[in-house]
C-alpha cells in the first residue's frame, strides 16, 4: 500500500508538473527550431554570398558546440555581459537554435535535390528569384525534408531533459528531485522513460500522418 501511494500521490502529481513544463519547452522550440532551419537552408542555397557564409557560420557553430554547452552559455555565461535569461527562455532559445541548424541541413539537401530547371522556367515566365524559391522551391524542399525533420523533433523530446542542467525543472528535473528524496531511482526513472517513450511514439505517428498527407502519390511515398 504505501509503493502505491508513492506512485499516486508523490509520483504522479510529480511528473505531471514536469510534463507540462516539457511540452512548454518542446512545442515553442519545435516551431522556431523549424522556421529558423528553413530561412538557414535556404540562405545556404540561394542567398547572397554574404548571408550564405553566415548561414554556413551559424551552422557550424550550433552543430558543432554541445547542447549542454551552449544551454551553459544562455544562461550561466550571459550573465557576465549583463544579460540574464530566466531558465525557461535560456532552454527554448538554446534548443531553438541548436535544432535549427540541422533543419537546416535537411532543407538545404531538399533544396538541392530538386532540379534547377524549375527555377530557370520560374524565371521565364517572370517570377522573381525570390517569389520563384518560395512559391516554388520551397514547398517542395519542404515536404522531402519532413523525414529528415521529424527525426530532429524527436531528438528534441529526448534533448528537452537537459533543460533541468540550468535550473528549468521540466520532467526528468522533477524525477531528478523524487528520486533523491525517496532514494526510488529505479521506479522513477523507468516510468519516466516510458513517458518519454510515450510522447516519441505519438510524435512518430504523427509525423507519419503528416508525411503521407502531404506525399505525392508516384513520387515520395507509395501508398499501400
Amino acid at each position: 500500500m504505501a509503493d502505491l501511494s508513492f506512485y499516486t500521490q508523490e509520483l504522479a502529481p510529480a511528473l505531471w508538473r514536469g510534463l507540462k513544463v516539457s511540452i512548454a519547452l518542446i512545442l515553442p522550440s519545435a516551431l522556431l527550431g523549424l522556421a529558423i532551419g528553413v530561412l538557414a537552408g535556404t540562405l545556404r542555397v540561394y542567398g547572397r554570398p554574404l548571408w550564405r557564409r553566415a548561414a554556413e557560420g551559424y551552422g557550424l557553430v550550433f552543430r558543432g558546440f554541445p547542447l549542454m554547452v551552449q544551454l551553459y552559455l544562455w544562461y550561466f555565461g550571459l550573465p557576465q555581459l549583463g544579460i540574464y535569461l530566466s531558465p525557461y527562455t535560456a532552454a527554448v532559445i538554446g534548443f531553438s537554435l541548436c535544432g535549427g541548424a540541422y533543419h537546416a541541413e535537411y532543407v538545404r539537401g531538399a533544396l538541392r535535390s530538386i532540379r534547377q530547371g524549375q527555377l530557370q522556367a520560374a524565371r521565364a515566365l517572370g517570377f522573381s528569384r525570390g517569389r520563384a524559391v518560395c512559391s516554388i522551391l520551397l514547398p517542395q524542399a519542404i515536404r522531402r525534408a519532413i523525414p529528415g525533420c521529424g527525426n530532429e523533433l524527436i531528438y528534441l523530446i529526448k534533448y528537452s531533459s537537459l533543460a533541468y542542467t540550468i535550473t528549468c525543472i521540466e520532467l526528468t528535473g522533477e524525477a531528478k528531485i523524487l528520486a533523491s528524496l525517496f532514494f526510488k531511482y529505479l521506479e522513477v526513472f523507468f516510468v519516466v522513460g516510458g513517458v518519454y517513450l510515450l510522447l516519441v511514439s505519438l510524435a512518430s505517428w504523427g509525423l507519419s500522418r503528416l508525411e503521407r498527407a502531404v506525399s505525392l502519390p508516384g513520387f515520395e511515398f507509395t501508398r499501400r
